[in-house]
């Protein structure tokens, strides 16, 4: 087997939980990949603390009033890391010359340009963020088929689908793909169980550590219609070739089934070193820290469908994504603000869906021909939210 190249890291969105696990695989390696930029969003001090121990040559902090705080601590720590601060600087750090590797992990459409400019820059891309591809897909898939990129999803179910394909985009032979969904802490629950749950009891996943954005998408299913949407354009498979099945233990992350009956699926324990470990090291194997799968520990694997009336939110995606053009942004958007909303007790968990809805109904969708209309119906989205909320 040949030597792994040496990769040049840039971990954008540092301080959160797949940038964690990103920098605890790169720690791993220390002779084949190093972390040269380190980016958070508003985080300072554990900005500083990950620069202490990886020692970067760049740290970004995307909010501009930080930037003193961070340039000091930095200078404080004897450190020769470079201080950047916003949105231009990121972008400029992930299509540089400092990083031939960029593990994109900013959560929301916070992360979209600066995934755009590693596309567009030909980088190794290990794609976490959701939304570069729900608002952005097409354009963000051509520009890495334009650019050579590569890009290998961190999600644990399409990371399974990518493993699983020997060609992302080669179809001869397969039929569809199903993407398991854990259920989240309320599987199970019928829906007027859910009328008086909380923040709280929304963002306790019994599987994954996620921050509580993701968490409270993953316990009304929008997690898992928002990824239909990527496995679309990832895969360039159709709406109708792609599948959700709820399975609870969480160890089978994806199938991938053949028109000769055969079904390939992917299993491992829930943790996402191991997506990590293959975007950095693929076509190559490199040891993550996680375990390997005991099947006799486990006992059992369960599977059903999901249901669409207690958790309405795939229901919306599977028709944004049959809408098309400005659909998709118009629900990631208005389930951003719906979400928020929630986690601030203003709305009820119900109320999620049910905003996300109207908002489909009252912004019809146009043709997505640009970064410029996208942005546009991403603000329509969340202005219609912001007043439908008080």
């Amino acid at each position: 087997m040949s030597q792994l190249p040496h990769r040049n890291v840039a971990v954008l969105g540092a301080t959160g939980s797949i940038g964690a696990s990103a920098l605890d695989v790169i720690a791993r390696h220390p002779d084949r990949l190093r972390a040269t930029v380190l980016a958070a969003g508003s985080k300072v001090d554990a900005l500083l603390a990950l620069c202490r121990t990886h020692r970067p040559l760049h740290a970004v902090i995307a909010d501009p009033a930080q930037f003193e705080r961070l340039r000091d601590g930095l200078r404080d720590a004897g450190l020769a890391t470079q201080a950047h601060a916003g949105e231009a600087a990121l972008e400029t750090l992930a299509a540089g010359a400092d990083c031939d590797t960029v593990v994109a992990a900013i959560v929301g459409a916070a992360g979209l340009s600066s995934t755009l400019a590693a596309a567009r820059a030909g980088k190794r891309l290990l794609l976490a963020n959701k939304e570069s591809l729900v608002l952005a897909g097409e354009l963000l898939m051509r520009a890495a088929q334009e650019s050579g990129a590569v890009i290998v999803p961190i999600d644990s179910e399409h990371n399974a689908i990518f493993q699983c394909l020997p060609d992302a985009h080669a179809h001869a032979g397969l039929k569809r793909i199903v993407l398991t969904a854990s259920g989240g802490p309320f599987r199970g629950r019928r829906r007027e169980e859910l009328v008086d749950v909380t923040p709280e009891q929304a963002i306790a996943h019994p599987k994954w550590s996620m921050g509580p954005k993701i968490s409270v998408d993953s316990a009304t299913l929008m997690n898992k219609g928002l990824e239909v949407i990527e496995a679309h354009h990832l895969f360039g498979m159709p709406r109708g070739r792609i599948d959700v099945l709820v399975h609870p233990q969480s160890l089978v992350h994806s199938l991938v089934e053949f028109v000769d009956g055969s079904t390939l699926a992917q299993l491992g324990l829930p943790d996402m070193r191991t997506a990590l470990a293959v975007g950095f090291g693929w076509p190559q194997r490199i040891a993550s820290g996680v375990a390997g799968l005991d099947l006799l520990q486990h006992g059992r694997l369960d599977f059903e469908a999901p249901d669409l009336e207690a958790f309405p939110c795939l229901r919306l995606a599977f028709e944004a994504l049959q809408a098309g053009g400005t659909a998709p942004a118009l629900l990631n958007a208005a389930n951003e603000v719906a979400v928020s909303a929630f986690l601030q007790r203003k709305i009820a968990f119900l109320s999620i869906p049910a905003l996300v809805e109207a908002t489909l109904d009252a912004l019809p969708a146009t043709a997505a021909d640009s970064l410029e209309v996208l942005r546009d119906a991403d603000a329509a989205a969340r202005r219609h939210v912001t007043a439908a909320v008080g």
